[in-house]
């Protein structure tokens, strides 16, 4: 056995290869499998792949490892024995959770088509020739393994906790982004195979392990097909939905929603109102403990300015935040938020003595006129667009 070091844009070398790599070959398959902690589960998941998938089928297996435990290790063991090849890519830095395991073992597939699902059988092994084979016959770009068509079901889900929050992030994201998933009843599925040519290079930024929602609406496949599934109960471990990854889904959500500068300049505007409460607060403490209202008021103004930063750092500028040191940001962020009290005043007294508009139809125009330049210098000056940096380096490894 040997250890060697992946490089960006080194091919991924198999373990065992008995059927040879599927790249350039019609209708070849990277099955894509990002794992966590799953050493449990390969063995019996590389069993029933090796069962389901025809010896004609162009297909090579590729773990992208996040994992803590010896999963690298048992994966490659559990390889040895197998016909199709089975790669194993290390992440030593996990970027972009599960979702971002994805998308590295995305740039690496030169098949026509890539399959993604998880490690822990919840997915049944047996489909995987199915939803290739679907699309074939229909000339979709995606087909989804869904449990919300006539067929499939959510029996694996372990309570009604979890069955309910499955079901309101589904409806959450159909809401919000209707045409990206018409077609789509399952968008939080996990099992679904893709045309590699309908993957745009670069398009892809996903945080968690909604990875699904994240390819429909940046990527926007069409046709798309829908195989019906059964969710399965895990083979093996624990699951890995937490609050934190529900969290994260939420901040997911509000990312691919601002995408668009007419949406992020409205998210900008909606989170600034939000900012009255925590000034309103500061203001009521600060003259209730005894200070004057003009050093109160400026105090208190700095509140609504940080609560603003926190959340427009979480929901609009998350994918623009590296390049520039968080103080950095906050100074920047803070000084064009004090600015705009400064340039209000002097826009309202031009409008009112030059223009001749009467004094709130001058401040209704200065708000807007200051907003709009606030938020156009914000986005300059403070999140500039984010510089593509080399991926980072994993550990690959082979027999």
């Amino acid at each position: 056995m040997s250890e060697d070091v992946w490089s960006p844009g080194a091919p991924v070398a198999p373990v065992g290869a008995e059927r040879g790599a599927p790249h350039g070959a019609a209708g070849s398959v990277t099955l894509i499998i990002p794992t966590f902690n799953e050493a449990g589960n390969v063995a019996e998941l590389l069993r029933r792949l090796g069962r389901a998938i025809p010896g004609d089928l162009p297909c090579e297996v590729l773990f992208v490892d996040d994992s803590t435990d010896d999963t690298p290790a048992v994966v490659e063991k559990a390889a040895a024995d197998h016909p199709f090849p089975v790669s194993v890519l290390h992440r030593e830095v996990a970027e972009g959770g599960l979702g971002g395991a994805v998308v590295e073992g995305i740039r690496r597939a030169g098949s026509d088509w890539i399959v993604v699902m998880d490690a822990d059988l919840q997915h049944p092994p047996h489909l995987v020739p199915e939803l290739v084979g679907e699309g074939e016959r229909t000339g979709a770009d995606l087909v989804v393994a869904s449990r919300y068509v006539s067929g499939g079901s959510r029996a694996g889900l372990a309570g009604s906790y979890r069955v309910a929050v499955s079901r309101a992030a589904t409806w959450l994201a159909k809401g919000l982004f209707p045409r990206a998933l018409r077609g789509i009843s399952d968008p939080m599925s996990g099992f679904f195979a893709m045309r590699r040519s309908a993957v745009t290079d670069g398009a892809l930024r996903p945080l968690g392990y909604k990875i699904l929602l994240e390819l429909a609406v940046r990527c926007r496949p069409a046709p798309v097909a829908e195989v019906p599934f059964v969710f399965q109960g895990r083979f093996a471990g624990e699951s890995k939905s937490t609050a934190r990854e529900g969290l994260r889904f939420l901040a997911h959500l509000a990312s691919l929603r601002s995408a668009a500068p007419l949406a992020r300049m409205i998210g900008f505007g909606l989170i600034g109102l939000t900012g009255f409460v925590p000034n309103l607060l500061a203001l009521w403490l600060l003259t209730g403990a005894g200070m004057h209202y003009l050093p109160a008021e400026i105090v208190a103004n700095q509140a609504g300015v940080l609560w603003n930063f926190v959340l427009i750092e979480v929901l609009l500028f998350r994918e623009r935040r590296r390049h520039r040191h968080w103080a950095d940001r906050v100074g920047r962020f803070a000084l064009l938020a004090n600015a705009d009290l400064l340039l209000r005043i002097p826009l309202i007294a031009v409008f009112v003595a030059q223009l001749g508009m009467g004094v709130l139809p001058a401040t209704a125009l200065a708000l807007v006129t200051t907003f709009v330049l606030r938020f156009a210098a914000t986005e300059a000056l403070v999140y500039l667009p984010r510089r593509t940096s080399p991926a980072e380096p994993g550990r690959l490894t082979r027999s």
